[in-house]
């Protein structure tokens, strides 16, 4: 009897623990593939300059595949790298190691369902299947009390009725070991050059250090819960940020361990505070079904609206005036500045600045979330998209039309990033009014 080959096409699932795909793979199969391919889809320019994929996130991107080579190698296999369509790449290396069967998560946003669905009929064409698996959220859409094409539009209403009639599932038990074929050219890591992406530059002024792969996620997770003991037991209690995003973006480390460790974390240490960080997850989780409920008008302008909103006659000169951080408010320039010299600002830094362009400067939003698409390291697009749309006034929740007050005084807004107010003292003190 021949052995069964399995081949697990990795792409925002960059970890080994907790990934359904890989740990089915190896109790399925006799032998497992692990691919990982750098599509240069995601890599083109624009015909204005703008990159798909920005410089500090294609650089994270390259160190979580290096790590996961590395992390995979440790269990006794091989990543197999290659850079070209997945459809081509796939079939090939289906065919030279006579895979039977090729695995991998399922996505949401119509770029990367449209890969899979190329990749599918590719792969059917020599009598393979492409099996779907879902990972990427906290909560599993088989366990959610409706289907998809039910969930509620309101995040209220879907956070009540989830917390009260679902649960997480237990993480998947990861692999002892995993046993390859003999791979002739597992493929070196590519360069930025070689993808087409300049070198990042760091800011010295930059707060957060972000290393892609899930040796770094897991080393954030446990520094986070670390310091959320002990603001919890201190007498000033603050709630801080995880910064795992661009972790979880990539699938570094996935939201069901997140929640999984916090929850046990919280019953070692009797901790009964509310915990904001499964929150953060909870959102992740609401927008990427939207995304799978409503698609495409999640790109529109108009929305899940009728029309449009209104936009200044010269919006294109204010775009590029609010991109580069010339508006003359300060804390928006400030923010906009960290932004492009680190690809990463805080959750109300983008709430201050995508309002001031929508509302302030009467911007279209998508030029705003296409260009957060580029810039941030922790890019996804439901998340992205979602937000985005909500705070322009034309998301799917009914009470998306909230105003945020981005130009209050430099003093009224709260932010601990030392790059904002180093700034504001001084790049940015000669544009702040008297």
């Amino acid at each position: 009897m021949s052995e069964k080959t399995i081949l697990v096409w990795f792409r925002n699932d960059l970890r080994i623990h907790d990934n359904e795909i890989l740990s089915e793979a190896v109790r399925k199969a006799d032998k497992v593939l692990p691919v990982f391919i750098f599509d240069p889809f995601y890599f083109k320019t624009s015909a204005t300059g703008a990159l798909k994929t920005g410089s500090f996130r294609a650089r994270f991107l390259l160190q979580s595949v290096a790590d996961l080579r590395k992390n995979l190698q440790a269990f006794g296999a091989e990543l197999i790298i290659r850079i070209g369509d997945p459809a081509e790449v796939l079939t090939e290396l289906a065919e030279q190691y006579h895979i039977n069967e090729v695995y991998h998560h399922r996505e949401v946003a119509p770029d990367e369902t449209g890969i899979s669905e190329t990749v599918e009929a590719a792969l059917w064409k020599i009598k393979l299947n492409l099996k779907h698996f879902i990972g990427h959220t906290m909560y599993h859409k088989e366990d959610l009390p409706f289907p998809i094409k039910d969930i509620p539009d309101s995040f209220v209403t879907f956070k009540k009725k989830v917390e009260r009639d679902s649960t997480v599932r237990p993480c998947t038990v990861s692999p002892d070991h995993i046993t390859t074929p003999e791979i002739t050219d597992a493929g070196e890591l590519p360069t930025l050059a070689e993808l087409g992406v300049p070198e990042p530059v760091d800011d010295p002024r930059a707060v957060n250090k972000f290393t892609g792969g899930e040796t770094a996620a897991l080393s954030q997770l446990y520094q986070y819960l670390a310091n959320n003991l002990q603001n919890n037991q201190g007498k000033n209690r603050t709630v801080q940020s995880s910064h795992l995003s661009p972790w979880l973006a990539l699938g570094c480390i996935s939201p069901r361990q997140v929640y999984w460790e916090v929850v046990n974390h919280q019953r070692e240490h009797q901790l009964h505070s509310a915990e904001p960080l499964i929150l953060e997850l909870l959102w992740r989780d609401y927008f990427r079904f939207m995304f799978k409920k409503h698609g495409q008008k999640f790109f529109r302008s108009e929305g899940f609206n009728n029309e449009a909103p209104d936009v200044a006659t010269n919006q294109d000169d204010l775009f590029e005036h609010w991109k580069t951080g010339e508006t003359g408010v300060p804390y928006i320039d400030a923010a906009m500045h960290e932004l492009n010299a680190t690809g990463y600002i805080s959750n109300y830094s983008r709430q201050a600045v995508a309002t001031y362009l929508t509302k302030d400067l009467q911007v279209d939003w998508t030029k705003g979330a296409l260009y957060f698409e580029e810039k941030l390291i922790d890019y996804s697009p439901a998340s992205n998209w979602g937000n985005w749309a909500f705070l322009a006034g034309v998301g799917n929740d009914t009470k998306s039309n909230r105003y945020f007050n981005a130009a209050k005084p430099t003093v009224q807004l709260e932010s601990k990033s030392d790059f904002i107010a180093t700034w504001l003292a001084g790049e940015g003190a000669d544009k702040i009014p008297a």
